[in-house]
Formats: structure tokens, sequence, C-alpha cells
């Protein structure tokens, strides 16, 4: 069995090992445009900031790819997915065939029409490695850093670079930070938190059109700066899927076992969609423990397993500075708000399940509220006042607690 994987990140990973868990002798051949084995994309702004290296970037040891009787194909890019041939053509040339192929693909910055944007000379990205590396060779402790988005990737950049550089000013057209998982108090209290570190905030407003070194306002203001990074989102890498035929929406759409609309096409990750179970619809859930479990699931079905993943939860596990913030689930439903200096607490509950919470400051076993989601556990079945006090495992029955801690069916 010929086992092709485009990407190279967690979803290929958990394709990798999904595979050898039922097959240990097909032939595994990793097909990726970056150079690098694979590596967390979320620790670049560590890696900047000075408390990671390339090397503890790494998701798997270095002979990850010998034991796992891997052939990799890095710095090479898949151009064209042949499913009647079921070959991939690469851009040097060179045709792989397969029997059975994961599309984990990822996604690529979205850099919207901004007017004069070719004028400026040192403009950068903040997804890849490569990305931070090209920054990283721009910085003096005298540059002035304009950030373009207040989203995750902009404000980790922000974090990542604050100690080497002399100023950085983050325009967003929000009026608040962090707006796809935080609500107006949290999001409130986070970007006082990272103001008191020295960035400054132009929310509610926009470049109308760049200089070389100045950005001009649609308020009427204008930033001069010497280095622009654009970190205003990403766009699913849907095209190679397209062209082989695969059903495409926001990203590619897979079932619970990952198979795509395409027989022997499987997708994972970054670049797909799938069932959010808080609120049944069809959405990309771009986190890692999503991509890992889609791939190992992915992996498995390909090799003649049988595997499904089904409880796909959209999860944020950020930090800034210190203060710690994570999210997951959906917001509609009731809320249950507790504030204290530091700490910002909201759950969300409906049809008697916790659909969401925002934790800041205090996140210890969290993971508790995570699995209430995930499993979608009655509320009645559980003690939900001593869980809305903090999450503790005390508020489940004696079995429910042997499960968790012992793993007893």
């Amino acid at each position: 069995m010929n086992y092709v994987i485009l990407g190279n990140s967690t979803a290929a990973v958990g394709c990798i090992e999904g595979i050898r868990s039922v097959d240990p002798q097909g032939t595994i051949t990793v097909i990726s445009d970056e150079p690098y084995a694979a590596y967390s994309r979320p620790l670049i702004s560590y890696l900047l900031y000075g408390s990671t290296t390339e090397e503890k970037m790494r998701i798997r040891p270095d002979d990850f790819y010998e034991k796992m009787k891997v052939k990799t194909f890095l710095g090479k890019k898949a151009v064209r997915v042949d499913s009647g041939r079921k070959a991939v053509a690469l851009d040097s040339g060179e045709s792989i065939p397969f029997d059975r192929l994961l599309i984990a693909t990822g996604s690529r910055p979205f850099v919207p029409p901004m007017q004069g944007l070719d004028k400026v000379g040192k403009k950068f990205s903040f997804l890849t490695l490569n990305d931070a590396k090209a920054l990283e060779s721009v910085l003096t402790s005298e540059s002035r850093v304009l950030i373009v988005g207040a989203g995750l990737i902009g404000l980790k950049c922000a974090e990542g670079i604050r100690g080497r550089v002399g100023s950085i000013t983050v325009v967003d057209l929000a009026d608040r930070i962090l707006p796809s998982i935080l609500d107006e108090a949290g999001s409130e209290m986070v970007k006082k938190h990272i103001g008191q570190n020295g960035i400054k905030f132009l929310l509610g407003d926009s470049v109308a059109e760049f200089e070389e070194n100045r950005a001009h306002l649609k308020s009427g203001g204008a930033v001069d700066f010497d280095v622009l990074v654009v970190a205003v989102g990403v766009r699913p890498n849907t095209e190679l899927a397209a062209e082989a035929g695969c059903e495409v929406g926001r990203g590619v759409a897979i079932d619970e076992a990952s198979a795509t609309s395409v027989p022997g096409i499987y997708a994972a990750g970054d670049c797909c969609e799938c069932r959010d179970i808080t609120t049944g619809q069809r959405r990309v859930l771009a986190i890692l423990p999503n991509a890992y479990l889609q791939g190992e699931t992915a992996g498995v079905n390909m090799a003649g397993g049988e595997k499904s993943f089904a409880n796909a939860v959209p999860m944020n596990a950020i930090g800034f500075f210190g203060l710690h913030v994570l999210t997951a689930g959906s917001y509609d439903g009731e809320e249950i708000v507790e504030t204290k200096p530091g700490v910002y607490k909201k759950l969300i509950v409906k049809d008697h399940l916790l659909k969401g919470f925002i934790l800041i400051g205090e996140i210890a076993r969290a993971g508790i509220y995570t699995s209430l989601i995930r499993e979608q556990t009655p509320l009645d079945t559980v003690d939900f006042e001593l869980l809305k006090q903090k999450p503790q495992l005390m508020a489940f029955t004696a079995e429910r607690r042997a499960v968790k801690l012992g793993g007893a069916k």
C-alpha cells in the first residue's frame, strides 16, 4: 500500500502514527514545501522571545521518520493531485503514486488589498518558521514595528518581539482584540495587560494607504514604522483538494472518518472543515488537538482499520506576558460570569449542557470543563454548583471519578 501525505505538521504526524498502528510495512511518503522536520508552528513566537529553540520546537524526535519508515520530500511543493491516475505531481517534475492520500496542507496568511503595500520594503507574515527567521533578521533595538491585526497571530508576534525592538503598534478594524474568541470584558482585560507591557493599540481603525515607512489610517492619523507585519488572518489551502474533485467549502469537507468526498482521499488539520459539536455546524477548527486527532483517524482508516473522530470542539490555550487565557466551545446560551482581580471566568450553558467557557488568569484543571463539553455530559448528572466554583473531580459521581482518574470502564 502506498500512502502519501501532503503537509508535514501536526495532522501529518497523527496520520503517520495512525497508519503504523495498523500497517507496519506500507510505504509512507511525506511531501512538504517547508524544508524542516515537523515542528509546532505556535512556538515561532517563543523562538523569537528566546524561550525555545528550533530543536525543542520539533513535534517528534530526530529519528521519527526513520523509525516510522517514512520517505520525505521536504522543500518540494505538490502542484497537482490527479485522483483518476492516483498520483501527485511535484514542482520538481516528479510524480508520486498513491493508493491512499492525506491532504494536510494547512493554511496560508491572508493579505487583504491595501493601497501602497507594494511600496513597503520590510513586510512580513507570521505563520511559519521561515516567516519568523525572516522577521528576526531585520529587527533591531530601535525598530518601530507596525502589526496589522489584533488576533492570535498578531498578538503572539507582538509578545515574541517586544524585548527586541523599540516600539510596537497594533492596528485592527475591530473594536477589541481577539474578537473571535473573547467577549468584550475578557478582551478588555487582556488588552490592558498587554498594554502594560508596552504594546500600543489603535482599534476600530485600519490602514487607508501605505507610504514606504508610514501608514495613513482611515481615521486620519498616521503611524511611522520601520517593519510591517500583516497578521489579518489565514485561509485554508484547499486548491489541491478542489482540483482533485473533493467537496470544498471554507475548508475541505470531511466526515467522522476524516474522509473527503473522493474515495481514497482524506483530509485533516487547518485545511479542512468538520462538525463543531457545540453548534452542530460545519466549520474550520484550526487547533492542534483537532489536527492530530483528525490525522490519526485518517491514518487508521487509510490503513484499513476503523476509527472515528466526532467530537471536535473549538479551543484556544494561549498566554500573553504571563497572563493565561483558555477558551472553548460556543458562547450561545446562559452566561455564568465571575470576576475578581486578575481573574475572569464565563461559563455558557444551554440545553442542560456546558457549551463553552472563557477563563482568564486562573485555568487550573480547566480540562474538566473541556471534557464536559466534548463528552456532552448532562449537567444534572454532576454537581454543577460545585463545578461553577472551580473545576474539580469531586463534582462527579464515584464511578465517573474512577473512569477519569484510572481509565476504568
